[in-house]
């Protein structure tokens, strides 16, 4: 079976998605786990606490990731959308149910702006951590982390009904 030009698309934006994910990955080091704690801090307390547990090589590199990240979020919105356009190609989808898998990564994307710039906003201003800047940051993370892993859920399934279909053909 040749591909097309939407499944090249789909298979150079998910490899520059892998590539993406294990450089920020290489970059944030032994804070990866930390800055998942941030993203979904629901308090104060626990966000200034995940930071204290940091030391100065985690915080250069967890400042160091943001240049990264903010690259990051087009690519996998990219990759996403393709997806979707692609899986729409393959098998019946109401347009409605097409619209919002092409249109949730690009809201994850937003979001993951918004996470980033409040994320090395409050690093540098931590005065400003409270209880109401950590729940909305750490919501708009969590719906961001919804929408993208949804997306991808359901492509994934999507994908892999296509597949066994064409092995039963």
């Amino acid at each position: 079976m040749a591909l097309n030009r939407s499944d090249s698309a789909v298979l150079a934006l998910s490899a520059a998605f892998v590539i993406s994910q294990a450089n920020i990955a290489r970059v944030l080091g032994t804070a990866g786990p930390k800055v998942l704690k941030i993203q979904t801090a629901l308090s104060a307390r626990a966000y200034n606490g995940v930071l204290a547990t940091m030391d100065d090589d985690e915080i250069r590199r967890y400042r160091s990731h943001f240049g990264w990240d903010m690259v990051h979020p087009l690519i996998y919105a990219a990759a996403l959308d393709a997806g979707a356009r692609r899986l729409s190609q393959s098998t019946p989808m109401s347009p409605a149910l097409r619209k919002v898998l092409v249109t949730a990564p690009w809201m994850s994307a937003a979001g993951d702006y918004v996470e980033n710039v409040v994320g090395l906003y409050l690093l540098d201003h931590r005065q400003h951590v409270s209880d109401a800047s950590v729940r909305a940051v750490s919501g708009v993370s969590i719906a961001k982390w919804t929408l993208a892993l949804g997306s991808f859920a359901y492509l994934a399934q999507g994908f892999g009904r296509v597949a066994l279909r064409a092995c039963r053909d």
